[in-house]
């Protein structure tokens, strides 16, 4: 082989070799470039989930009433009244307080029933249901304001950065690798 040759294949192997690692050199000194992170705000949403919430109450309720008129009422007090009239006086008077005993004792007798009825209730328990809205914040996103070679810009990103946002070939990296 020839000495020049030789030569020639060696200086331009260092020569490939050395451009190389100038430019390895190059690459490895920039190194990687971030923005600096100025301000993270949250950004939340509210969401509001609707239920139904049911208890037992205790409800009061009257009885059917099953002599409107009150004429039981009404009939026992007139005899009871007319029985006890019959026990005053004598001739005409015993007659006439006869009369106004039924008379009484059926006015009497015809309030009782309407105040026993008005009483006459029972109690049962009754499923009571409403809807309520249970409410809660969940993040969506991060309003990030940033700095990158003097200027400022914002940005939403989907994750709290930190203090400082990856750059590659001058564009911010916003998503996880």
């Amino acid at each position: 082989m020839n000495k020049s040759m030789l030569v020639g294949a060696v200086l331009g192997a260092v020569v490939v070799s050395a451009g190389g690692a100038f430019a390895t050199y190059t690459l490895v000194d920039r190194g990687s470039e971030f923005a600096s992170v100025l301000a993270v705000r949250p950004v939340k949403e509210t969401i509001q989930t609707p239920r139904e919430v049911c208890k037992d109450v205790t409800v009061t309720r009257q009885r059917p009433v099953q002599d409107s008129n009150r004429i039981a009422g009404t009939a026992v007090g007139a005899v009871v009244g007319g029985l006890l009239g019959n026990q005053v006086g004598g001739g005409n008077g015993k007659k006439i307080a006869t009369v106004a005993g039924a008379v009484g004792g059926g006015y009497a007798g015809n309030q009782v029933q309407g105040r026993m009825q008005a009483n006459d209730t029972y109690s049962t328990t009754e499923t009571r249901c409403s809807t309520v809205t249970d409410s809660h914040e969940k993040i969506v996103g991060y309003d990030v304001k940033y700095d990158l070679e003097g200027k400022s810009g914002q940005v939403r990103m989907d994750r709290d950065p930190g203090q400082r946002i990856p750059v590659h070939d001058g564009q911010l990296v916003l998503t996880r690798q």
